[in-house]
């Protein structure tokens, strides 16, 4: 098979695009989780916190000094990225288990075998002696033990 083959076969395959189209709409829903942190999350905390703004918190190392630039650790962005991820991530877990709910669960099929009580050896539900030990099987118990 040669390798224009393997490439067409590998790539409509459905497991190939459907993780395309996976990186697709994570890609659109990280601009949307980006926008829920930056635009709707952090003022608010930053509010509460007297107006801090946890992008600008940052440790300079090298201040500014012409045209060379500041040299600084931008730890309120990593704040920033952190609670992005914890938001994805909640996200991604409901959704998840949501789609785990609404998955169909396979049907349990009744038991094809038994234990006999009396001589604990698996045999079918259908049998009505048991192999093993030659009892005879009707509610439990061997007829010839029932009452009259």
């Amino acid at each position: 098979m040669g390798f224009v083959q393997e490439f067409k076969e590998f790539a409509v395959k459905g497991n190939a695009i459907d993780m395309a189209v996976g990186i697709v709409i994570g890609a659109a829903f990280g601009g949307i989780v980006n926008s829920l942190v930056k635009d709707v999350i952090m003022p608010p905390i930053g509010y509460a916190m007297k107006g801090i703004d946890f992008s600008n918190l940052k440790v300079v190392l090298v201040p500014a000094a012409g045209k060379t630039p500041e040299v600084a650790i931008s730890y309120g962005l990593l704040i920033n990225a952190i609670i992005n991820f914890l938001i994805v991530a909640l996200a991604i877990f409901i959704v998840i288990q949501q789609m785990n709910k609404l998955k169909k669960k396979p049907q349990e099929l009744p038991p094809s075998t038994k234990e006999c009580e009396f001589c604990k050896e698996t045999i079918s539900v259908r049998a009505t002696r048991c192999p093993h030990c030659t009892a005879t099987l009707s509610a439990g118990k061997p007829l010839d033990q029932q009452p009259a």
